[in-house]
């Protein structure tokens, strides 16, 4: 069965080496709920981690997996290299410049991409990221804020964004997305 409704990304699985500190970071920081918290059915030792908008709708979540004493994340190819976040519009960027300010997380300042305005940051243990402003957003419709979160909801991250995908075999990877959007479309 093919389904011709996909507009974006339903998840994004990453690893952390502290299941606490990205817990931490990602509701207290980030602002995203923890939906969900079960175990890696390959290896029940490992805790597998889902944090949403909040009810948990499909394209807002990010998930992972703990394997601690993990090494710290290194940026290679053939890899996602950067999740993006979706945010509602560009005050709520200025907003997280503070916190992120507040809370010492590494970021590179807001930026424009591709005509968005975009603010890059990266978590404790390597993991990159980029909130996306929605302002004058015409796709995908966003989630629903955490209600109750830490960050207001009118700033709140709402979703997934763009990924970055780094490759080291770039004409073939174009061929494969080629080829599967033109039998999907």
């Amino acid at each position: 069965m093919t389904n011709n409704n996909l507009k974006g990304i339903h998840h994004v699985t990453a690893m952390t080496n502290k299941a606490m500190r990205n817990y931490e970071f990602m509701t207290e920081v980030v602002g995203m709920r923890l939906v969900k918290k079960t175990v890696n059915q390959d290896d029940i030792q490992t805790y597998h981690t889902f944090f949403a908008d909040d009810v948990g709708s499909p394209g807002t979540d990010m998930t992972f997996f703990d394997f601690p004493n993990n090494p710290k994340g290194s940026k290679g190819t053939n890899s996602i290299s950067r999740t993006g976040l979706r945010v509602p519009n560009d005050a709520a960027l200025e907003y997280y410049l503070n916190r992120f300010e507040e809370h010492n997380v590494k970021h590179e300042g807001i930026q424009e991409l591709f005509g968005k305005k975009v603010l890059p940051f990266e978590e404790e243990d390597g993991q990159r990221y980029q909130l996306f402003s929605d302002e004058n957003n015409e796709g995908v419709a966003p989630g629903q804020p955490w209600k109750n979160g830490p960050v207001p909801e009118d700033k709140a991250v709402y979703g997934l964004g763009p990924i970055e995908i780094t490759v080291s075999y770039y004409d073939d990877f174009k061929k494969v997305l080629t080829i599967w959007y033109e039998t999907h479309s």
